[in-house]
């Protein structure tokens, strides 16, 4: 897949506001490989997610977001550009998953929301089995990523941002491969997507440790 000049650019500008306003640290940053699709697996409490997360990663990131986000017609236009592509909550959407999969075959890193929509509360809630759909379909190895901070710069239903520090930290890859050759359906979903939020609520026990 050719390079997202557009992605880049957006993302440059970003990368500016975000580190000079927000003190934005990055924990596990060599945990991402340097190629090879790969799938990023994150809590999920603000709409600003998106942009930290893009830029705390290295690599260029394919999110996949509510497809309802790209109705109005300027914001789906501007979020195709950046490589974004929709999915349907409430069930399990296979075109999104295999649109991920073929992305992920093209060496893509996609981002993705296991629990499917923002946090009312900031806590990690239940995991939705697409993401174990996605990963026992692919193959592919997960990064799990917990964001800390964005809760409080741009909180649900807020309207203005808060200036406050934000962390990203990111986990040891899990490969699932073991697990993908003994388990089939439904049950193999639950258990990888499980396993990924443990993975998560790991990190952000480590991450509220530290302060």
């Amino acid at each position: 897949m050719k390079a997202n000049w557009y992605y880049s650019i957006v993302k440059g500008i970003l990368s500016i506001l975000i580190w000079l306003f927000f003190k934005f640290k990055v924990f596990g940053a060599e945990n991402i490989p340097k190629e090879g699709g790969v799938i990023i697996a994150s809590n999920h409490v603000s709409y600003l997610d998106i942009p930290f997360l893009a830029c705390g990663i290295k690599r260029s990131c394919d999110f996949i977001a509510k497809s309802e986000l790209f109705r109005n017609r300027v914001a789906g236009w501007i979020l195709k550009r950046l490589g974004t592509f929709p999915v349907k909550r409430g069930s399990i959407d296979r075109w999104a998953i295999s649109e991920a999969i073929k992305r992920l075959r093209d060496g893509r890193v996609i981002v993705i929301f296991p629990e499917g929509a923002r946090s009312k509360d900031g806590r990690l809630s239940d995991p939705k089995r697409g993401i174990g759909m996605l990963v026992a379909m692919s193959g592919a190895k997960v990064i799990p990523s917990f964001i800390m901070g964005t809760g409080t710069v741009l909180p649900r239903g807020a309207r203005r941002i808060r200036l406050n520090p934000v962390r990203l930290y990111l986990g040891s890859p899990l490969d699932f491969s073991s697990l993908i050759n003994v388990k089939k359906g439904k049950e193999l979903y639950a258990e990888i997507s499980e396993e990924i939020m443990m993975g998560i609520g790991d990190l952000e026990s480590k991450a509220k440790g530290r302060g």
